[in-house]
């Protein structure tokens, strides 16, 4: 049977919701209440965007959480 576009479309966008939702889990966050899930991604976006030096910061701490992967 053929795939469609459509359904690999959408097997691609539940694939990066379930990424995401690890990302969550990685940092800890897991049973934290949504709305303060989409407070701190919208403010740390915000700051993110408008400060290089905060943006190359959270770069480094997220990377150093990576490197932990194996651990």
């Amino acid at each position: 049977m053929r795939r469609t576009a459509m359904t690999d479309a959408r097997k691609k966008d539940t694939r990066e919701k379930i990424e995401l939702g690890g990302l969550i889990v990685k940092a800890g966050l897991r049973f934290e209440k949504r709305a303060l899930l989409l407070g701190m991604l919208i403010d740390g976006g915000r700051r993110a965007r408008n400060d290089e030096q905060e943006r190359a910061r959270l770069t480094a701490l997220g990377a150093e959480a990576f490197g932990h992967d194996s651990e």
